[in-house]
């Protein structure tokens, strides 16, 4: 089974940059994520671009939309980031496309220590392998549908609306 990855920014893949002492984006940390995986699965990966997802427009949603549509890969994992994740979501799941689609994201970014990043990232690819056509969100251990989501924000965790 064949995987596809597309990243398209979010707080998973930014960096501290310690002259401005801002998250910011560099390259991603994806690709050495998949090296260091050990994946049985063969792994495409996609950059679609690098967005903190408060900065997304339906143009960016559409593009990622076009990516699913034109991916080979049955099985999709879409790193984004966590504030509009939810929106992104509802636009793939009511496309109704044939490919298993999971969102992950991460509260904290991967290159900073106790990141949840990289669980997630492990987690949405299980996911990805055994849940049936749809689109899903995976964040922290939990598995939601595309339309029984939302971001608790008081509480910094998703859950279902």
């Amino acid at each position: 089974m064949n995987l596809r990855v597309i990243a398209t920014g979010g707080t998973f893949d930014k960096t501290y940059d310690p002259l401005t002492g801002e998250l910011v984006f560099s390259e991603s940390c994806i690709p050495e994520l998949l090296r260091h995986a050990r994946l049985a699965n063969e792994i495409s990966f996609q950059a679609l671009f690098a967005l903190d997802s408060l900065d997304m427009q339906d143009s960016h949603r559409q593009q990622i939309l076009d990516a699913c549509r034109a991916s080979a890969e049955r099985q999709i994992v879409i790193i984004h980031g966590t504030d509009t994740m939810d929106a992104t979501a509802e636009v793939l799941g009511k496309a109704s496309l044939s490919h298993t689609i999971v969102l992950t994201g991460a509260m904290v970014p991967q290159r900073v220590i106790n990141s949840d990043a990289q669980f997630n990232l492990g987690f949405a690819f299980a996911a990805a392998n055994v849940l049936p056509t749809g689109v899903y969100v995976a964040m922290n251990a939990q598995l939601f549908n595309w339309n029984e989501v939302k971001k608790n924000r008081d509480l910094g965790k998703f859950e279902r609306k």
